[in-house]
């Protein structure tokens, strides 16, 4: 069973909100209630307000389906913030040097989405597992397919390849000390 709630006009920026929003996504309604209450942000009080509602309105669709439901079981799925008006809200604010700087009052549309289905059930039915690959990042595909690539074979290749290797080791350790050596010269 899921239940909604929105509350909409809500003072402070959208960007500060989002902060609060993304405290208490995916955890239980109990563990964000408490979260909302001890955070020390403007923004808590109203999406505080939103939970509860969105937890009263779960208890109120499951009566009416005839289901029984324990708001202690539900969950926060989703919640996002959205930006209200700032139309007709605008001020100006003395800046030095007779400028004037704008000030403008933010407003924002905080919406929860509860649900009290198991976490673990709705994970699972999203991303399939992938029992048989490991996960590997980008870099480490790179090297799993050089590690993967053919070796010479031909007598040509064969030879060509040690001689890169010394090569590329002379010069390595030729411009280590070339530099120092300069700069002790010229000092």
């Amino acid at each position: 069973m899921e239940a909604r709630a929105s509350a909409k006009y809500l003072r402070g920026s959208p960007q500060k909100a989002r902060l609060v929003v993304d405290m208490i996504r995916g955890k239980n309604v109990n563990e964000a209630l408490a979260v909302l209450q001890y955070t020390n942000k403007r923004a808590a009080d109203g999406i505080e307000k939103c939970v509860r509602s969105a937890v009263a309105n779960a208890t109120e669709a499951a009566e009416k389906a005839n289901i029984a439901i324990d708001p202690d079981d539900l969950w926060v799925k989703a919640c996002f913030i959205d930006m209200g008006p700032t139309k007709n809200r605008r001020r100006m604010r003395p800046a030095p040097q007779g400028r004037a700087y704008k000030e403008r009052r933010h407003f924002h549309h905080v919406t929860i989405l509860l649900s009290s289905e198991e976490q673990a059930a709705l994970a699972a039915g999203k991303r399939p597992s992938k029992a048989g690959k490991p996960r590997t990042s980008k870099p480490g595909k790179k090297l799993a397919a050089k590690a993967a690539a053919p070796q010479a074979t031909t007598k040509r290749d064969a030879t060509k390849q040690p001689e890169t290797a010394a090569t590329s080791e002379t010069p390595a350790t030729a411009t280590t000390t070339t530099p120092a050596t300069e700069t002790a010269t010229e000092e």
